[in-house]
């Protein structure tokens, strides 16, 4: 089977999409909905309690698993390849615990708020790209995990909107690659939009 990936979507290659677990799905809709029905059990799961290891490079693997368990064979496994985005895939978990690090510097010293502090996390974990596939969505998933820590609400990331291309799809593309800048405030009109 062959997915269609939107613009600025990472594809996966032929032995990552053998990784598939169910084998009744034979068109994009149904990865979407399956995928979909994986994530929501996640988020309930990463929003039911606080977390004391939430910066961790443990959790951030857990959360993806927990996001893709019943969809591929590679969920919560940094990817072993290099992908048209990230950085290569051999500094994918020094990357990422370094991301952790400063997340609980910027944190624990107030250097920004928890919302720019979630956003920014979000961002980088996007940039790194630690995951074959569901870099996205793991990295806004994580955003409000954390900012549910922190008694914040949930960011709307207009997910629904975020899955094909369209005007949301397109602001936050643009938000991230303004973000690729140092310039922030794309990303930070859009989340509280």
């Amino acid at each position: 089977m062959k997915f269609v990936y939107p613009e600025g979507a990472t594809p996966i290659d032929a032995d990552e999409e053998r990784a598939l677990l169910p084998d009744h799905i034979t068109v994009q809709r149904e990865l979407n909905a399956w995928e979909s029905q994986n994530i929501q059990k996640a988020a309930v799961w990463g929003l039911s309690r606080k977390r004391s290891n939430l910066l961790t490079l443990e959790f951030v693997r857990d959360l993806h698993r927990r996001m893709f368990d019943a969809t591929w064979a590679w969920a919560g496994e940094f990817r072993r390849s290099d992908k048209n985005l990230g950085v290569a895939w051999e500094q994918v978990p020094v990357e990422v615990r370094n991301l952790m690090g400063d997340a609980r510097y910027w944190l624990g010293e107030s250097t920004f708020g928890v919302e720019e502090a979630a956003i920014r996390v979000h961002y980088r974990m996007v940039s790194i790209h630690p995951f074959v596939n569901g870099n996205g969505r793991h990295a806004r998933l994580f955003a409000d995990i954390l900012l549910f820590n922190h008694d914040l609400p949930r960011i709307d990331w207009g997910e629904k909107s975020l899955d094909s291309a369209g005007t949301a799809r397109d602001r936050y593309i643009n938000a991230l690659r303004a973000a690729d800048t140092g310039d922030f405030s794309l990303l930070l009109s859009y989340v509280q939009s």
